[in-house]
């Protein structure tokens, strides 16, 4: 009796340090230090929920979802497990799941205003998710924003014919929406509805022309090609937060779908002998720790090949800025950078973590369905000179996966929640050997017997991932057989960390990895554009 009173009180002091490393920021320290509370009392709920909190932070939603589960296991009145829990769901994007959680904190805590809050917004996504689902059009009966787009002839004319298909294809999806609202809410609510979306519509249809005005002294593409004239202009006008007209937004993104659509799953990459190559991690919307990667390594160019490996948007708030940069350098010259997909280049996560509301503002709805379906045709992997393997996430849930076998891989669509295209966006590494679940609740951890089969299998000697967070920039694990690399300093601007990128000499390829620090930037907090009911969370 007296030992587990001891180990009660212990537990308090051990959980008052992971507290103060919470709020230092320090988040695998604090789990850390409630997993040390949870042994000596994991009857505390309390233990539990904090942890899955610290989880949160560092984006391991399904940790989280297991810590709040048990939290409520332990105490089924404790309202803070179930809002831990619905949190987490939420930044999964399962808003369903998340308004059952909030809906149980209203319940236990009636009175309390945050609760109620937090609920009438994760209600409002629900309703919005369940419109969305009802005016879906199938993935067969789909076509290309990109048909109705042609940018040579926007600024011909005074007002261009160019957006005329979009435009009919809103109007139709508007009249499609207020139909279904008089099936459901009634004629006299719907009529309401219809004169809103009326005015916006006219607006939009009216006001949203991409002519060039004459009083425009942005960066502009003369002709066809993306010069490196045009790119410095355009970074300087970005830089002093300018913004680049949609006429020549258009031209750079619809370059990149064309040259995207050619490009394998996974891109053999040559570097000659004496050659180098630069290899660089998340980069999360964070433009002037972009800006300043190139004043330290120079610019992308055919003696100054990057690799950017997937992430380049969401969280910070300047996603707009970074991707055309990153696709304006690669239409000016193909081989002078490679791109590859991340888990967030896709519609789930750009519509919570705040690039659909950046492009929304910055741009317009267009951009929005354009850069979703160029998202898709961005490779999934590259391989360096037949021996480095480059992926956003990591391995694979099954043993003897090919090159080949990534090579096959369709992938261009939404990715899917299981199978070689979702794991190689999703999946982390683990310091136990085998597989494990994934701490983020999509993917899977792998160890490094899983990294040595495979690169044995496919005659590689590395591999590079990104994905996660690292207080360097970078981490080796598995026995030096893994390298992760992370792009984006001080991370969300609160979690202190350094940035890395990695530069390879041919022929041994020996990796030298180059850290920096985080730079300022104009006062925009990340997640500025993100889904109202997250940024309550943050």
């Amino acid at each position: 009796m007296e030992k587990e009173s001891s180990n009660v009180s212990r537990a308090e002091e051990i959980k008052i340090q992971a507290n103060d490393a919470f709020k230092s920021h320090k988040y695998g320290q604090a789990i850390d230090l409630y997993t040390q509370a949870i042994e000596l009392n994991s009857q505390n709920a309390v233990y539990w929920a904090n942890r899955a909190f610290a989880h949160t932070k560092l984006e391991e939603y399904g940790s989280a979802i297991q810590d709040a589960t048990k939290a409520i296991e332990v105490d089924p009145r404790y309202s803070k497990g179930y809002y831990r829990r619905g949190a987490a769901y939420l930044a999964m994007g399962k808003f369903k799941e998340a308004l059952k959680d909030f809906q149980q904190v209203k319940k236990i805590s009636p009175n309390d205003p945050d609760a109620t809050k937090k609920l009438k917004e994760c209600e409002k996504a629900v309703m919005k998710l369940k419109f969305e689902e009802a005016i879906s059009v199938p993935e067969s009966e789909r076509h290309s924003v990109a048909d109705s787009i042609d940018y040579h002839s926007i600024g011909t004319s005074p007002r261009s014919s160019s957006f005329m298909p979009t435009q009919v294809g809103i109007a139709a999806v508007a009249v499609a929406f207020v139909a279904a609202l008089a099936m459901i809410l009634g004629a006299a609510a719907a009529t309401k509805v219809a004169a809103v979306v009326g005015v916006v519509l006219g607006t939009w249809w009216w006001g949203g022309s991409a002519e060039v005005e004459p009083q425009y002294s942005g960066a502009k593409i003369e002709g066809d090609v993306v010069t490196l004239d045009f790119v410095k202009k355009m970074m300087d006008d970005f830089k002093n937060q300018k913004c680049l007209h949609k006429r020549y937004a258009f031209q750079i993104v619809l370059q990149m779908r064309e040259m995207l659509q050619v490009q394998p799953s996974l891109v053999d990459i040559n570097i000659p002998n004496g050659s180098h190559f630069t290899v660089c991690g998340d980069v999360h919307g964070q433009f002037y720790d972009l800006l300043n990667i190139f004043e330290l390594n120079g610019l992308p160019s055919e003696e100054n090949p990057y690799l950017f490996n997937g992430d380049f948007v969401d969280r910070g708030s300047f996603s707009v800025e970074v991707i055309l940069t990153l696709f304006a350098l690669k239409c000016m010259c193909p081989s002078a950078i490679y791109l590859a997909r991340g888990n967030h280049e896709s519609k789930s996560m750009n519509k919570i973590y705040g690039f659909e509301g950046e492009v929304k503002s910055k741009l317009s709805e267009a951009f929005v369905e354009l850069f979703a379906e160029v998202f898709c045709y961005l490779p999934l992997a590259h391989v360096i000179n037949q021996k480095v393997f480059v992926v956003h996430g990591g391995l694979f849930s099954v043993d003897g996966v090919k090159l080949s076998d990534i090579k096959a891989i369709d992938r261009f669509c939404e990715p899917p929640e299981e199978g070689l295209m979702c794991e190689l966006l999703w999946s982390d590494p683990q310091p136990f050997p085998g597989r494990g679940p994934s701490k983020r609740g999509v993917g899977l951890c792998f160890g490094a017997d899983v990294t040595k089969n495979f690169l044995q299998d496919n005659n590689l000697d590395l591999i590079v991932r990104s994905h996660e967070v690292k207080d360097e920039g970078y981490e080796i694990e598995h026995d030096g057989k893994l390298i992760t690399v992370f792009s984006a300093p001080n991370y969300c601007d609160q979690m202190g960390n350094k940035g890395a990128y990695i530069r390879f000499e041919a022929p041994d390829l020996k990796p030298n990895i180059v850290t920096f620090a985080a730079v300022p930037h104009p006062d925009i907090k990340p997640m500025a554009y993100a889904n109202n009911f997250l940024r309550m969370f943050q």
